[in-house]
């Protein structure tokens, strides 16, 4: 088995993010997705921003415009965006639900992968891709007991497409700059134009409404915890993945969050886990094994 500190990082992301999620599922019930997002993100970028600093010697990395662009562009993309349609879809769909959903995220970046980053898989990468996408579907394929009106499913699942395929696009336009740059840096930048985003549409009077809350119902401790844990961590893990990986064997690591979501969300939250979650868990990791067993050409 071959795992390198890309892949390594890709299921230290895939795990912590499903961590996060059943948190933010939980803090859904007191703060609506775009404040949930604002604070996490502006938790995160407090954070990081002396680590980043600290980590090169107090020395700004020379990031070209473009590099920061791009950096900006993927955070206001992938997280002001993204991130708050993924939350909205989450309090419709349930944690696992969202599993299902996220099938698309994978192919979406083997696609782009292979059109613009010139990247091909193996035999043994293209067996895993099957397998994890085989258990993923297996795993949070929803009971009955899940099911909802088809008008709130259809809403639920039109968000979540959106949000992962706003992930897709913006990790695979970062892919470049992430091998060219410290991680930290590029994290951080990342991360500003995302605050930067939503601090925007809290201003906004049109779309002030979705960002208000009781600030006596959030459980705070919590929602600390969700910001450097599950979005913090998770990103930087999530990152360095396709830093140090083919965004192609990345993208399917990171398929492996379904799997922690709900094994996660049987444990914690008390949602159904059959003979079926069960087998699907067990063709990720095998999966997973075969991804692992020779790197892409």
């Amino acid at each position: 088995m071959n795992i390198g500190l890309g892949e390594a990082m890709a299921l230290g992301s895939a795990a912590t993010w499903a961590f996060g999620v059943i948190l933010a599922r939980q803090l859904g019930r007191s703060l609506p997705p775009a404040t949930l997002n604002l604070f996490k993100n502006g938790l995160v970028l407090l954070v990081l921003a002396p680590v980043a600093w600290i980590s090169t010697g107090g020395v700004l990395p020379a990031l070209t415009g473009t590099q920061v662009v791009l950096a900006l562009a993927s955070g206001l993309m992938g997280i002001a965006v993204a991130d708050t349609l993924y939350f909205r879809a989450l309090n419709e769909l349930g944690a696992g639900r969202m599993g299902v959903v996220g099938n698309l995220y994978s192919p979406l970046v083997l696609l782009m992968g292979y059109l613009f980053l010139g990247e091909r898989l193996g035999p043994w990468q293209w067996l895993g891709f099957a397998l994890v996408a085989g258990g993923v579907a297996l795993v949070a394929r929803p009971p009955k007991q899940w099911q909802t009106t088809p008008a709130h499913t259809a809403r639920g699942v039109l968000i979540g497409l959106t949000s992962i395929a706003l992930m897709a696009v913006s990790i695979v336009m970062l892919k470049h700059v992430l091998e060219a740059q410290p991680l930290l840096w590029i994290t951080l930048v990342r991360l500003a134009g995302a605050v930067a985003g939503l601090v925007a549409l809290a201003a906004w009077p049109k779309t002030r409404r979705h960002f208000r809350f009781d600030p006596k119902q959030v459980p705070w401790p919590r929602l600390l915890l969700a910001a450097l844990c599950g979005q913090g961590l998770s990103m930087v893990l999530w990152l360095g993945g396709y830093k140090y990986a083919p965004a192609a064997v990345a993208a399917i690591l990171n398929e492996s969050a379904s799997v922690f979501l709900v094994i996660l969300g049987a444990v914690w939250l008390r949602e159904p886990l059959g003979r079926r979650a069960v087998a699907g868990v067990a063709l990720t990791f095998t999966g997973i094994a075969c991804m692992l067993a020779a790197r892409p050409i």
